[in-house]
């Protein structure tokens, strides 16, 4: 257990960075080089939400929550020092949150649902050793406007605090919103493809 909240926490470093890059360029490029957050992920074998729910079992239940604790966690500490270096990136973070704001719970979680379709099935081309997928999979989730539990628990911990603490709970319910969206999107193609051809 030890072991998957380190690799957790890292994952959420990984993802933090991409996150960074996209808070700094944003548009296409930046939706290109948040990638590399992904591919950190694949290949240190880190322990990623979305890299993980689409192969959760009866059994495995507590250590994805586990999992995205620790990713939430590697996100915190990875905003505290971007916060500090880079405070204009603040402002970024909150125009993300407002949107996912205007947007409300309903919406934000059936938007999660195309990105943990993504997710898993980047992971898939990646355990083939297939990695342009992987690539590709996450600018296609970002300018579809699909929303990412991880990512977006960085951004929530990059936007002012005095955003956050005014709309506390309408925040919550948007974040539990995309994690259930992110889980049915990684579990999706269990109800379509045949278990002999994954």
């Amino acid at each position: 257990m030890i072991n998957t909240v380190r690799l957790g926490i890292f994952a959420g470093i990984a993802i933090a960075i991409g996150g960074t890059v996209f808070l700094n360029v944003g548009g296409i490029p930046g939706a290109v080089m948040f990638a590399f957050g992904l591919l950190a992920v694949v290949h240190y074998k880190l322990k990623l939400y979305t890299g993980t729910a689409g192969y959760v079992t009866r059994n495995s239940w507590g250590a994805l929550g586990v999992i995205l604790l620790a990713n939430i966690f590697g996100c915190f500490i990875s905003a505290l020092l971007v916060r500090y270096t880079t405070p204009s990136l603040i402002e970024s973070a909150d125009a993300i949150v407002m949107k996912r704001l205007s947007l409300g719970p309903v919406k934000c979680g059936l938007l999660g649902i195309g990105c943990g379709l993504i997710m898993t099935t980047a992971v898939e081309f990646a355990r083939k050793q297939q990695w342009l997928p992987l690539v590709f999979g996450v600018p296609v989730f970002i300018l579809c406007g699909f929303t990412h539990c991880i990512a977006d628990a960085y951004y929530y911990c990059m936007a002012s605090t005095s955003l956050l603490a005014d709309n506390a709970l309408s925040v919550s319910a948007v974040y539990v919103a995309i994690v259930i969206g992110n889980l049915a999107g990684c579990n999706l193609y269990r109800l379509f493809v045949p278990k002999n051809q994954n």
